[in-house]
């Protein structure tokens, strides 16, 4: 596991495939601030949730020249058929070979209902303008997040 990150690092650099056959990576977002967060699965309740509240707030994000960028080990396929079932209008990534999850540290082993697997930790990194990490929340709670990091933004 890579080590761990904090606020004043250099975010990791990446280049994912999105959902909509586009890409996105770091170098090409230089200048403005972006909001990663990494979410376990697609189409599962909490990460649905959260994906309809950075919808929801897009313009909110986009006022404040801040991108969102959303990360997962799904594929494009499934990604395509998330956004379009539930009308997201953010980037939604592929990180397929786990190389971006792995280099953030929220790839790990995970336990539920006792079973011990290895998963996407929930965490949001919010990078600034020349690329270094403002701010990082973990072990992420989907009810309020999306506001906390909108406020955050706005007071930035």
């Amino acid at each position: 596991m890579a080590k761990e990150l904090k606020p004043g690092d250099p975010a990791p650099p990446f280049d994912m495939p999105t959902a909509g056959g586009g890409r996105v990576s770091l170098a090409n977002l230089k200048g403005k601030r972006v909001v990663l967060y990494f979410y376990p699965k697609d189409d599962t309740p909490g990460c649905t949730q959260e994906a309809l509240n950075f919808t929801e707030k897009a313009k909110a994000f986009a006022a404040a020249k801040t991108e969102i960028v959303g990360v997962s080990r799904d594929s494009v396929a499934k990604h395509d058929k998330f956004a379009a079932k539930h009308g997201l209008n953010i980037t939604l990534a592929s990180d397929a070979d786990g190389a971006v999850t792995e280099a953030y540290g929220v790839w790990g082993e995970k336990t539920l209902y006792g079973r011990t697997y290895m998963g996407v930790e929930r965490a949001t990194f919010l990078i600034d303008s020349k690329g270094k990490i403002a701010r990082i929340w973990r072990k992420v709670k989907v009810p309020g997040h999306v506001e906390d990091v909108l406020k955050e933004v706005k007071a930035g």
